[in-house]
């Protein structure tokens, strides 16, 4: 096992730890069973003028996690239906995030195969609702600090991936955000 991100890592700007992150390590610990496997695709969240962002709201119930200090998990439910996985950025006050879409399961995959059936092993994690299904990721994991192994969800340093294969574009389903922020290229995602 390697060393959690340190707090510096989440605290610096969230579109160098969105980049950065493509290639770091996701770990999960579920059913005492450690699952783990490489990001493949983030998208960053920025402020409360991004449109895009759930920090445009302000202070609320929801939001609370995103206001506070960098290094913990932003976990909401959406489409009432689907968690998404967040990674908190930046300074404490300043509501930033970067949304982990994607992974690619290289532990625990015995697991993952049980809580995915009969799906494809190339789709099992290849979405943000479908990567905090196959990791049994919920509201439950809201606000635990992603530096520390005890939450049982953290990030490890990974490989680096080189600029040549991470493609850079819009951020998806925004479709009533208005623009620029709609079109924004803050989407990082790997391509072989």
């Amino acid at each position: 096992m390697s060393t959690p991100l340190s707090l510096s890592f989440f605290a610096q700007p969230t579109l160098l730890a969105a980049r950065q992150l493509i290639g770091a390590r996701l770990v999960r610990i579920l059913d005492g069973e450690r699952i783990s496997g490489m990001i493949t695709e983030t998208e960053a969240y920025i402020g409360q003028t991004d449109l895009g962002c759930h920090g445009k709201a302000g202070l609320t119930p929801r939001t609370r996690i995103m206001f506070g200090p960098p290094g913990h998990a932003y976990v909401y439910f959406t489409y009432g239906m689907h968690w998404m996985l967040n990674a908190v950025t930046e300074a404490e006050g300043f509501p930033a995030a970067v949304l982990i879409r994607g992974m690619r399961v290289e532990e625990g995959l015995e697991l993952v195969r049980s809580r995915r059936p009969g799906i494809s092993s190339a789709l099992w994690t290849n979405g943000p609702a479908k990567l905090t299904r196959a990791l049994g990721i919920s509201g439950e994991q809201n606000g635990v600090e992603l530096t520390d192994p005890a939450s049982g969800l953290w990030i490890e340093p990974g490989i680096e991936i080189p600029d040549s294969n991470v493609t850079i574009g819009p951020r998806v389903g925004l479709n009533s955000v208005p623009e620029p922020w709609k079109s924004k290229p803050w989407r990082f995602l790997v391509t072989e």
